[in-house]
């Protein structure tokens, strides 16, 4: 019998800022970053992606107030250990997307394979699905989970 091939998905950065703001226990996002950190799907960080959560909380005053640097970091850190990391795209991106600053995560979402691109973000969201990759809501990814026998 074959082994079953985990499930892929790439977090968009919203997912994870998101987390950090509000780690609650039961809410769709914890519960899919934490299944993420815990195994239970390959969750793939583009490098550029860890830079642009990093970059995202330090220039907003709101969020770096929030969210401590120490806490950050090692969020940062952990991604790297747990997550598959891809590598810089150095080709130009095709614009897809309603806003062009998105292309780059769904140019990742195909290039890492990723069954999922769980994002906040209504101009990813509306395209519903692109080619082997479904653009899904945090709320619908851990409805998946749940299908699945996943993150309770």
């Amino acid at each position: 019998m074959r082994a079953r091939k985990p499930m892929r998905a790439l977090l968009d950065t919203n997912i994870l800022v998101s987390y950090l703001l509000a780690p609650e226990r039961g809410s769709a996002i914890t519960r899919v970053v934490e299944a993420g950190v815990g195994g239970e799907f390959q969750m793939l960080v583009p490098e550029e992606l860890l830079g642009e959560m990093i970059e995202t909380v330090r220039r907003h005053d709101h969020l770096a107030r929030r969210i401590p640097p120490d806490i950050l970091r090692r969020f940062a850190e952990s991604l790297l250990h747990v997550a598959e990391i891809i590598p810089r795209i150095s080709e130009p991106i095709p614009a897809v997307t309603r806003d062009p600053k998105d292309d780059y995560l769904l140019a990742y979402a195909l290039v890492g394979q990723a069954d999922y691109l769980v994002t906040g973000d209504r101009d990813l969201l509306v395209l519903g699905q692109v080619e082997n990759t479904q653009v899904v809501s945090a709320a619908d990814f851990a409805k998946v989970l749940e299908a699945k026998g996943f993150s309770s």
